[in-house]
């Protein structure tokens, strides 16, 4: 096995084992500013962005996050984790861990983490084909990251991800 491939795995082993395969899940966008939000369908396909939060301070984000979960009944959370290109996980890699690790404490759901490269990269493109202002760019791109991470997610195939505890 190369190196990159065990990376890529590591990098989506889940936080707890027991990952619902239906209902609806919420993927994070995880920044130390803003934090991007999408949501799948109960049938976990589609991922449709949600919105954009502005991060406060860890009880102001814990209860947005928490009155997200219950209002949209989510069952599971995908975080991207922003490996390198060499499928290395880095700082930014070990924030995006310790952040799901939190999210998964305030909101007692599973947490899966999902290689998120390209994604804000993605999410640009998008913005710029589509003529959106520089200003509205900013508003939207991490919640479209968000999505394009967590469509990712919902495409790939979840069988395929070895048990174990995170590296």
């Amino acid at each position: 096995m190369l190196d990159g491939d065990r990376s890529e795995r590591r990098a989506e082993r889940p936080a707890n084992a027991s990952f619902p395969a239906r209902g609806r899940l919420l993927g994070l966008d995880y920044g130390t500013k803003r934090i991007g939000l999408a949501l799948s369908n109960l049938e976990q396909t589609i991922a449709t962005p949600h919105e954009t939060y502005e991060r406060r301070d860890e009880t102001q984000d814990a209860r947005h996050l928490a009155r997200t979960v219950k209002e949209f009944a989510v069952v599971g959370l995908v975080v991207g984790l922003p490996v390198h290109m060499s499928g290395d996980e880095g700082e930014k890699a070990r924030e995006a861990r310790t952040f799901g690790e939190w999210v998964a404490r305030v909101t007692s759901l599973p947490v899966m983490f999902t290689d998120e490269r390209y994604t804000t990269a993605q999410a640009d493109e998008h913005l710029f084909a589509a003529q959106v202002s520089p200003k509205k760019r900013k508003a939207l791109r991490d919640m479209l990251a968000a999505q394009i991470l967590l469509q990712a997610f919902l495409d790939s195939p979840r069988d395929q991800v070895p048990p174990g505890p995170l590296d």
